[in-house]
């Protein structure tokens, strides 16, 4: 099963830009009612961009009210909105270790290395057939593992230690990619031995999705996680 945030992604970033563009309109007509010192303007703007925020703020909590948290199942994608495509994600597997590379000079963990692959895709059936084949460089993602007990863990700072010890490469999550393409990235977490029932949760690292309607990111909203296979 595959998950997208937001659903009707064109339908919501329309609505953000259009919401957005009436309150500038309520704010000139209020600027120039009260430059012409005009009371039914001043009170028309007010009213009406009070009634299109309210609006849109109940429409925004209402969708998260009723949203659920959902696991991604592993070898299913979760797809994130670039305005014009959509980037696709899926989990390949986990890797635990206790240490990494030789065993003369091993990286060792304070506890155990959690390394996930993670799949990026460009797919090429969300663009329209105006758009070409140039690159796409995806925004910016924000990652966490989560444990059953609720901890979260951050990835390693000595990620790339650890990635380099066990002779993986791992491609940047924001590498530009052009439609169809798809590259492999590894995230390593250090985690304790009791930690169990993992899932990584990959999230949008951008602000204004907290103020989009369905997305992820926007208050009270469900989470879609990825669910992580035992080792």
């Amino acid at each position: 099963m595959s998950v997208y945030t937001p659903n009707f992604a064109p339908i919501a970033v329309l609505a953000f830009l259009g919401t957005g563009a009436l309150l500038i309109l309520c704010v000139f007509v209020l600027a120039v009612g009260a430059l012409r010192k005009s009371r039914p303007a001043i009170v028309g703007a007010v009213a009406a961009g009070l009634t299109i925020l309210l609006g849109y703020c109940v429409i925004l909590l209402g969708v998260s009210l009723f949203s659920r948290d959902v696991e991604i199942s592993q070898g299913a994608w979760k797809y994130f909105c670039e305005i014009d495509c959509h980037i696709a994600y899926t989990v390949g597997g986990l890797q635990m270790v206790e240490s990494a590379g030789p065993e003369l000079q091993p990286v060792a963990a304070n506890g155990r290395f959690a390394i996930v692959q993670l799949k990026t895709w460009f797919d090429p059936m969300t663009i329209s057939p105006h758009r070409g084949n140039g690159p796409l460089t995806p925004n910016a993602r924000t990652v966490t593992l989560l444990d059953n007990h609720g901890r979260k863990f951050k990835p390693s700072a000595r990620g790339e230690s650890v990635l380099a010890a066990a002779g993986l490469h791992s491609t940047p999550l924001r590498e530009a990619l052009r439609p169809g393409e798809s590259y492999l990235s590894y995230l390593v977490f250090e985690i304790p031995p009791d930690a169990r029932g993992l899932k990584l949760l990959l999230t949008s690292a951008d602000e204004e999705g907290f103020l989009v309607w369905d997305d992820e990111n926007s208050p009270l909203h469900g989470k879609a996680y990825f669910a992580l296979n035992k080792s």
